[in-house]
């Protein structure tokens, strides 16, 4: 993954793209994967860096929806639950079966709870991740010792996935030009052409070099998340939203509040939603919310509100509740959800199922869905695409496709593994060039090889890209990821040809970023 590369590839394309995707988050990148290995010539622009907006920020799960089943929506839990197990068996390296507790204070939850998720293990079927079971009070508390055991009358373990999202992100994208594809972030799409009224180009702005684009496509598709309106209405001035844009935080904690291998799920909160405390890279992420809000941002803020909240309800579970000084890390991100024909519906109601939209110029939208479906998205959207644009329709062979990283059997404990088969590569290059085999951050676990890593195979281009998203340690320990800042940017100026402006510029940014995942 060359940025220089791709860029002179888009300059010198003397011939119109098949595809042009707008959006490198989940939906596009799958989209990417779809359209390129049907053999259409792809490109994807992405207006900052691969993931930096919702893909990056979820709660770290592959899952059916326990709590789509408990809505009634059967047929959005049967395509998760499928999708999750195809992921699992397309990306071993990245995505792990996680055992979860829900533990019970009442006589009949153990019962009621182990019915509803042996209905859950059939609907996976082969794709199953294991069997769903009861536990006594005593082996609820072997398992999550930290739970608050009176009147704790026992539990039920279920199966889901956990992954790494932004991991898998960059994987998608290396996976997408392995087989033909072109992906540039940090390019802005700005406008859009139209002759005879449909659309024929977009226009796009390198944000590192201010050189503009106008660039051709046969079918350009909008996969831009919680800023898809933004783009219809580059298209019709007059469209109505059709996203409903609604916030989710998560609280990164210290192992010792959720110890062990197990998770914990709370299926009813004040609020109505589930509560997640899941193991992740050492850490133990706590979320989420599902707040309402006006407008998309790139860089959402948590709330007070939402910081209480997940703290009080987390405390009423465990023996010791967490407090704000232990939060490592704070993150928001936005849900892009399509947004519902009835008015007032809230947004915690609201389908996750994703819509394809087609305009009268010929644009397609892909809006709403999740990470666990970004598969079948993809493939539905594409046939959408061919069809609208009148390419010649084939056939998805993405069923059985490997990601990028792909390796059997990783050793889960070890903290590389994320890195699949390319972690050898890291080490080796850690061994060649001098300084490089030392730890950037030795709690972290996080080598100066890898920032290199970043910038010359993952196309990372800042600091933040390589602290939020290609490592996650600002995700982590947001004040350990401020103290890394400063040899990041040594590294990465060194690796790119900048200069001491530069890193000195990219401190100060990613400082400014890292005080708002730092709770007050």
């Amino acid at each position: 993954m060359d940025r220089g590369k791709m860029l002179r590839e888009v300059k010198s394309a003397n011939q119109k793209w098949d595809v042009i995707i707008v959006g490198g988050g989940a939906s596009g990148l799958g989209a990417a994967i779809e359209s390129s290995t049907r053999g259409y010539k792809t490109l994807l622009l992405e207006q900052d860096d691969f993931a930096k907006g919702t893909s990056s920020r979820s709660t770290k799960l592959v899952h059916g929806g326990v709590r789509y089943l408990a809505q009634g929506n059967i047929s959005l839990v049967l395509e998760a639950l499928r999708e999750r197990g195809l992921l699992k068996k397309n990306a071993p390296h990245l995505v792990k079966d996680q055992s979860f507790i829900i533990p019970n204070y009442t006589w009949w939850g153990t019962p009621y709870y182990t019915l509803g998720l042996t209905l859950y293990d059939l609907m996976a079927g082969k794709l199953g991740y294991g069997r769903s079971l009861p536990f006594s009070k005593k082996r609820t508390l072997k398992y999550i010792p930290t739970l608050k055991s009176e009147k704790l009358s026992g539990g039920v373990v279920y199966h889901d996935g956990q992954f790494d999202d932004s991991r898998l992100a960059i994987n998608m994208c290396q996976t997408f030009v392995e087989n033909g594809g072109v992906a540039i972030n940090y390019m802005k799409v700005t406008g859009v052409v139209k002759n005879n009224g449909k659309i024929t180009a977009v226009k796009a702005t390198d944000l590192e070099s201010n050189e503009t684009y106008t660039i051709e496509g046969k079918a350009i598709l909008n996969a831009t998340g919680v800023f898809v309106d933004k783009i219809i209405k580059m298209d019709e001035p007059k469209a109505k939203d059709i996203v409903k844009v609604s916030q989710g935080v998560h609280l990164v904690l210290d192992k010792e509040f959720v110890p062990g291998d197990y998770a914990v799920m709370i299926p009813k909160t004040s609020d109505g939603r589930v509560l997640f405390a899941v193991p992740w890279h050492n850490k133990v992420v706590v979320g989420t919310t599902d707040v309402h809000k006006d407008k998309a941002e790139l860089e959402p803020k948590a709330l007070e509100e939402e910081v209480d909240f997940i703290l009080e309800t987390a405390g009423r579970f465990l023996e010791k509740p967490p407090k704000r000084s232990d939060v490592r890390s704070v993150f928001a991100g936005l849900r892009p959800l399509a947004a519902p024909t009835q008015e007032g519906a809230k947004t915690k109601e609201i389908s996750r199922g994703h819509k394809i939209v087609v305009s009268e110029s010929g644009m397609v939208t892909l809006t709403g869905g999740k990470w666990t479906t970004y598969r079948q998205m993809a493939e539905d959207v594409m046939n959408t695409v061919a069809k609208t644009a009148g390419l010649e329709q084939k056939k998805s062979v993405t069923r059985n496709l490997r990601i990028h990283g792909y390796k059997e059997n990783p050793d889960l404990s070890n903290p590389m593994y994320f890195y699949g088969s390319d972690e050898e590569k890291i080490l080796d290059l850690a061994n060649q060039e001098d300084g490089l085999n030392e730890y950037l951050s030795k709690e972290l676990k996080v080598l100066n090889a890898q920032v290199v890593w970043a910038a010359r195979y993952e196309m990372a281009r800042t600091v933040e890209d390589v602290l939020s998203r290609r490592t996650r340690a600002l995700l982590l320990d947001a004040k350990e990821s401020v103290r890394m800042a400063p040899k990041v940017a040594e590294l990465m100026a060194k690796e790119l040809g900048y200069d001491k402006q530069w890193e000195d510029d990219q401190i100060k940014k990613f400082n400014d970023l890292a005080a708002q995942y730092i709770l007050k």
